[in-house]
């Protein structure tokens, strides 16, 4: 990635695109009927996608087709990474809990991190989706979007599988964990 550029090189296009495919092409359960051809051409017409795949693929997401929206055309992609990404993990919820913290402050925000990549954080629907898939987050957990009148009285949500089980919990937004990330979502 250029600095500043939201578009990859050629040869980052080139291979971000090989890594998608191969990975669309394996866990074809996440997305049956859909061809990789038209997922292809897709992102070959947005180049700032492909960028946000990139910053995905970095931290360690291993984005993949979850899902199409026949209303919009919109092919969804999610981390499906079977942890918490790996590159973001250990931060609090959001910009208003991380400075609010006096001491210790994490290197950064969900929500912060998300908005850099140019994705969104899941919410507590896509991740039951996502866990329709198969089987994620049975050692970590993620942060979720959190409705705004818990976020105003200083809390955030996050998800975990545990005994072949979803939960959602809660936690003060300026928490945050070594196995705690959060896992994102992008629409082309």
């Amino acid at each position: 990635m250029t600095k500043g550029s939201k578009v990859l090189s050629p040869g980052q296009q080139y291979e971000l695109l090989q890594t998608l495919k191969a990975r669309f092409e394996k866990n074809m359960f996440r997305h049956e009927g859909l061809e990789w051809a038209d997922v292809q051409a897709k992102l070959e017409a947005n180049p700032e996608k492909l960028w946000s795949l990139n910053g995905m693929e970095e931290t360690g997401g291993e984005p993949d087709v979850a899902g199409y929206d026949e209303k919009t055309g919109e092919y969804i992609f999610f981390d499906c990474a079977a942890e918490s990404p790996k590159g973001r993990r250990s931060f609090c919820y959001d910009r208003e809990a991380l400075e609010a913290r006096k001491k210790h402050k994490p290197e950064n925000s969900a929500t912060d991190m998300a908005a850099a990549i140019g994705i969104e954080l899941l919410t507590e629907e896509q991740y039951r989706e996502l866990q329709k898939l198969e089987a994620f987050d049975k050692k970590t957990s993620s942060w979720v979007q959190t409705p705004a009148h818990i976020r105003k009285l200083g809390g955030a949500l996050f998800c975990d599988r545990r005994y072949d089980t979803v939960f959602v919990y809660h936690n003060g937004a300026d928490s945050y964990y070594g196995a705690r990330g959060f896992r994102g979502s992008l629409r082309v």
